[in-house]
């Protein structure tokens, strides 16, 4: 991942920015499609299903927090993070470098 392209760069920041449009869908079809061809787009890819999944799971112990109240305090929190954190990941890319989201789990390697 020394020398990446403007084009591997560009793939890679639109698996984040489609995100915005299709959570699943959008980033999933250019990683599965790229993947073998650019170990960075590969990561990127991973990096962004990883963070998928991770903040699904505590959007959905959010919701079930709503219970006891803590969760209207927390899913917000978790959707100012997740947009946040997604325009830092987009831009990292775009630069060409590795951006690992923080409080993530590593399930996808």
């Amino acid at each position: 991942m020394d020398t990446v392209s403007s084009n591997e760069r560009m793939l890679a920041m639109v698996i984040y920015v489609t995100s915005f449009f299709t959570a699943l869908i959008g980033p999933l079809l250019i990683w599965l499609l790229k993947k073998d061809e650019s170990p960075f787009i590969d990561f990127h890819g991973k990096e962004y299903l990883n963070f998928f999944i991770s903040y699904a799971v505590y959007s959905i112990a959010a919701y079930i927090l709503m219970l006891v109240l803590i969760g209207f305090i927390l899913l917000p929190i978790i959707g100012v993070m997740a947009f946040i954190f997604t325009i830092i990941a987009a831009v990292k890319a775009y630069n060409g470098e590795i951006y690992h989201f923080p409080l993530i789990f590593r399930i996808i390697k």
